[in-house]
C-alpha cells in the first residue's frame, strides 16, 4: 500500500470516542469554571450589595443623629413651656421635671426589655437532633 493509498485509510476511519479519562478531566473543567464564574458573579453582586448597604447605613445613622438633636430641643421647648406657661415655676424646676418625665420612661423601656430579654429560651429540638447527628454518621440508632 502506498502513502497515499495509507492517507485515504485514515480519513475514512470514523472519529474516535474521548475516553473516560478525557470526558472525567473535560467535566472537572467544566465544573471549575461554572463555580468560578459564580463566585465572579456573587463577588460583583455582593460589592454593588454592600456598597448600598453601606450608604444606607451611614444615612440611618445621620438619621439617629438628628433624632437625637430632636429629642434634645425639645426637650428644653418642653421645660421652656413649663416655666412659661403662668404658673410661675421657676426654669429648673421646670427642667427637672422633664428629666423625671425621662427617667420614668427610661424605666419603663427597661423594665419591658428585661422581661422579653428572660422570656428567650434555647432551641431546645434543634439541639436534641444537633446531639443525634454523630450517630446518625456512625451508623448507630
Amino acid at each position: 500500500m502506498s502513502i497515499a493509498g495509507s492517507h485515504r485509510a485514515a480519513q475514512t476511519e470514523p472519529p474516535r470516542e474521548p475516553t473516560l479519562g478525557k470526558l472525567v478531566a473535560d467535566a472537572t473543567r467544566d465544573v471549575s469554571t461554572l463555580v468560578q464564574s459564580e463566585i465572579a458573579l456573587a463577588k460583583s453582586e455582593l460589592k454593588v450589595s454592600v456598597t448600598a448597604g453601606g450608604m444606607g447605613a451611614a444615612l440611618l445613622g445621620a438619621a439617629a443623629f438628628l433624632g437625637l438633636l430632636v429629642i434634645i430641643f425639645f426637650s428644653v421647648t418642653v421645660a421652656y413651656l413649663i416655666h412659661w406657661n403662668g404658673s410661675g415655676l421657676d426654669l429648673h424646676w421646670a427642667f427637672l421635671i422633664v428629666t423625671v418625665f425621662y427617667l420614668v420612661v427610661a424605666g419603663v423601656l427597661a423594665a419591658v426589655g428585661i422581661k422579653k430579654v428572660k422570656q428567650v429560651r434555647a432551641p431546645r429540638r434543634t439541639i436534641a437532633t444537633a446531639k443525634e447527628i454523630p450517630s446518625a454518621l456512625k451508623g448507630q440508632h
